[in-house]
């Protein structure tokens, strides 16, 4: 009989905090506000502890766990999924992180024409004697900078933004829900299809509402603030610079009482 290699005793008394498989490329079913449900393909990483006098872990068993809640709403299996692996691993612990595009029908706001835009999303949850789960979006946004609107004769540098909100929450939150908060306090909103009348208005509508990235965290962070259901959130913003070799950010993290 072969050695299995993986279950042998381990000398070196070093305790593993995650090992497992990532990037694993794989459809899943998520919540959609207007549709109910949404398919979409994720990249995938399942972990376990290892500990200290384990060689090795058994990377098919992530697979096979994975692969039995196969077609399910994904985000009501985690504590499910997370429990089998821990079982399966033998394991104090287990973690998984999913990352999805997610899309969203958009209205052109002059011409009325719909068209997807794709909002990068991610669901990272864990289990040990407690679950715990955040789900976050990444907004992509326009800004305007105040000081060169106000130092100029004429016209004012802007540059795509991207707003990351990430939340723990104890009643369920859409996706939808941050992704409208993000984009309600842009200097405008992104449009996957504009024609020129949205396009003048686009322009406009930036000019008239600058704002800094420091701006954008601390208006989306009073909006968290206010709604019970959000227990901790980060915010961040990067500004993809139009005049510099560099971009501007700005995040802030609460944990609320």
């Amino acid at each position: 009989m072969k050695i299995d290699i993986q279950s042998q005793n381990d000398e070196r008394n070093v305790q593993i905090e995650k090992v497992g498989v990532k990037n694993i490329k794989y459809p899943i079913c998520v919540e959609d506000r207007t549709n109910k449900t949404q398919q979409t393909i994720a990249e995938i990483d399942i972990y376990v502890d290892l500990p200290h006098d384990h060689r090795g872990t058994h990377m098919s068993r992530f697979l096979q766990v994975l692969n039995s809640f196969h077609g399910e709403n994904i985000i009501f299996h985690l504590p499910a999924l997370l429990l089998e692996v821990k079982n399966q691993l033998n394991s104090e612990k287990a973690y998984i992180n999913i990352r999805f595009p997610y899309f969203v029908q958009k209205t052109a706001p002059v011409s009325g024409l719909t068209s997807l835009l794709d909002y990068d999303c991610v669901f990272q949850a864990s289990l040990a004697s407690v679950y715990e789960f955040q789900m976050g979006v990444t907004v992509p946004l326009t800004t305007l900078c105040p000081c060169s609107k106000e130092i100029s004769n004429y016209g004012a540098h802007n540059q795509r933004s991207y707003v990351t909100i990430l939340v723990r929450y104890s009643d369920f939150i859409w996706l939808e829900e941050l992704i409208e908060i993000a984009e309600s306090k842009a200097s405008c909103e992104i449009y996957p299809l504009l024609k020129r009348p949205d396009e003048k208005y686009v322009t406009e509508k930036a000019f008239d509402h600058p704002a800094f990235a420091e701006d954008i965290v601390r208006d989306i962070t009073l909006v968290l603030r206010e709604d019970p259901r959000i227990k901790w959130f980060s915010v961040e913003s990067e500004n993809i610079e139009s005049i510099h070799n560099h971009n501007a950010y700005a995040r802030i993290e609460e944990q609320k009482s």
